[in-house]
């Protein structure tokens, strides 16, 4: 059995509000069973898979970690919906900081995976959206860790190494974009050929993204006023 089914059966579990014993009970196997499996002492056999997936209504391709949909579906391009779509997860009450910081950067991005998409390097495209995708991950964890009674069963990685794990994973995508931007392979991904290297100039960022510029140039003010320079430098 894989690392993932003992710490999402246990996440399961938890978030019912179920004791061990009484999971147990259900899923017609001693508690020391079920705390072994959870612990991943012992392995578990097909049947007790199925019946789990069966008692949290959840799919065992999930349990087996192999989708983060509890369904079992895999997403596609066409299935994420925009980042701009009306529901609840998209409006803020109170204070309008959070709305401003949220365009800032997703207008900012819009223009990052642009330039990716025209430099057509799938390495840099990797690297790039790896080291993104972590600094996501280690901000979302810091909120949902804020209060210790949240299960962490949610995430694979331990709480007391994952700050250590994404810093060093974020570090290594950081190298890697920044080897092929300089038009050196990193391991098997090749360097970015200078005649795709883009001709970029503040002017010209205006020019090609008329609606998201100015959101870039006032994150890169904001980031280097946290950084301790008093001007940025750029001009619109």
């Amino acid at each position: 059995m894989n690392s993932n089914f003992p710490r999402i059966i246990t996440l399961l579990r938890k978030e019912r509000g179920l004791s061990q014993k009484q999971a147990a009970s259900d899923l017609q196997i001693s508690q020391a069973l079920l705390s072994h499996y959870e612990k991943g002492i012992r392995e578990c056999g097909l049947d007790f898979v199925v019946r789990t997936a069966d008692y949290y209504n959840v799919s065992c391709d999930y349990l087996l970690g192999r989708t983060p949909d509890r369904s079992g579906a895999t997403l596609t391009v066409e299935d994420l919906p925009d980042p701009e779509a009306a529901g609840k997860e998209n409006k803020f009450r109170g204070s309008l900081l959070p709305t401003l910081n949220k365009k800032l950067i997703a207008n900012s991005l819009n223009i990052i995976f642009d330039l990716l998409q025209k430099s057509n390097n799938k390495g840099l495209t990797t690297e790039v959206s790896s080291y993104l995708t972590l600094s996501v991950y280690k901000m979302f964890r810091t909120i949902y860790s804020a209060n210790p009674k949240n299960p962490q069963g949610l995430f694979a990685a331990p709480q007391e190494l994952q700050r250590g794990l994404s810093a060093a994973a974020q570090f290594i995508a950081e190298a890697n974009a920044i080897c092929i931007a300089d038009g050196n392979d990193a391991g098997q991904l090749s360097g970015l050929n200078r005649e795709d290297a883009l001709a970029l100039s503040p002017e010209l960022i205006s020019q090609q993204y008329p609606l998201f510029a100015s959101s870039l140039y006032n994150l890169i003010q904001n980031a280097e006023t946290r950084m301790g320079v008093k001007k940025a430098g750029v001009k619109k």
